[in-house]
């Protein structure tokens, strides 16, 4: 048991980093982050021991972040300042690129920035992915290309850019 909680408490950092990445405002983040903990904490008995522990968390950040939208419209509120001063400091065009990747990120539609940051950002496999959603890999792997058309779109100035590509 006490190696569960090490476990539990050991993915922490990458909860902290997908939940700013996804919702942009450090408070935010740190409060979907305590609620996913607590609710982690409550449902321990839940986890399957052998099973991917991040996934699991994952998947109820996720359910609550969901149930957050759903009860009041989403915010696109910037990433915290000191982040976007430390990238101007160091190099003055990368906090313009940082400014410019976070508001294309937070036009993508939640779903697709959803997958996109636990593939890009948590180097989550697909099946992990699929399974911290509850969706199926296919619905993982067509989010995600549309994520990245999307987002390609949006930082090449293409704002009206359709989001799914024509295959021939």
């Amino acid at each position: 048991m006490h190696d569960t909680h090490e476990r539990l408490l050991a993915c922490i950092p990458r909860l902290r980093r997908y939940a700013r990445a996804l919702v942009g405002r450090r408070e935010d983040a740190d409060d979907l982050v305590q609620d996913t903990m607590e609710r982690a904490w409550d449902r321990l008995a839940s986890w399957q021991a052998g099973t991917d522990m991040r996934a699991w968390l994952f998947g109820i950040m996720h359910n609550l972040h969901v149930d957050r939208l759903r009860r009041q419209p989403p915010a696109c509120d910037a990433l915290d300042e000191d982040t976007l001063m430390n990238a101007a400091v160091n190099n003055p065009s990368a906090g313009l690129e940082m400014r410019d990747m976070e508001t294309a990120l937070m036009l993508l539609p939640v779903d697709q920035r959803e997958v996109l940051l636990l593939v890009a950002l948590e180097n989550m496999r697909y099946e992990q992915v699929a399974e911290a959603l509850h969706i199926p890999v296919g619905t993982v792997m067509s989010r995600l290309s549309r994520a990245r058309a999307r987002l390609h779109a949006l930082l090449e100035g293409q704002p009206g850019a359709p989001a799914l590509k024509v295959v021939k």
